[in-house]
């Protein structure tokens, strides 16, 4: 079976589409039918084009009549296109200790700050190390007081949770009002 792909996507096209009936559609998008596949590769190939079958999983399935590395590049674009549009959105980490400094503390609520204007969602971790585990309650504190610093640029997306050592929560940047 003769399969190409762009980006994890596979076209069977012309003699390997293995459906018995296609609903045929030409180059302008109209549609022709629903017709035998020998039949429509017959008109395909009248034209001179290809028969490329673009949604395998609908009864009867479509195939369209292309040429097939116009009809490639089209979708590369389309992918290239959707890409660009959508941001990516990084999480960053901010760790503490529970019994951490003022200074920097304020430090890396400052750093956090940043993230978040950036647009990135932000982890705040709080690490327990050795007997420091035995006062969660000071983890807690810390972070619900991250969160108060920060609460006019962020939203908490998941609320605070013990894992392992580990005390996490996420901030989500807060959506910007147009």
């Amino acid at each position: 079976m003769k399969r190409y792909k762009i980006r994890k996507r596979f076209w069977q096209i012309n003699q390997y589409i293995t459906a018995e009936k296609v609903r045929v559609v030409d180059e302008e998008g109209k549609q022709v039918g629903v017709m035998p596949t020998k039949e429509a590769l017959e008109l395909a190939r009248k034209e001179g084009l290809d028969l490329v079958e673009v949604a395998a999983k609908e009864k009867p399935p479509v195939a369209k009549i292309v040429e097939f590395a116009k009809f490639k590049y089209q979708e590369r674009r389309k992918h290239l296109a959707g890409k660009k549009k959508s941001k990516a959105q990084n999480q960053k980490v901010v760790r503490f200790t529970p019994f951490i400094a003022e200074n920097d503390f304020q430090i890396r609520v400052k750093r956090a700050r940043e993230f978040l204007e950036e647009g990135d969602k932000v982890s705040l971790v709080v690490k327990f190390v050795g007997r420091q585990i035995t006062r969660k309650e000071f983890g807690y504190e810390l972070i619900k007081r991250a969160h108060k610093d920060l609460q006019d640029v962020a939203t908490m997306e998941r609320e605070p949770a013990l894992k392992g050592k580990l005390l996490i929560t996420i901030l989500a940047p807060m959506k910007k009002k147009s």
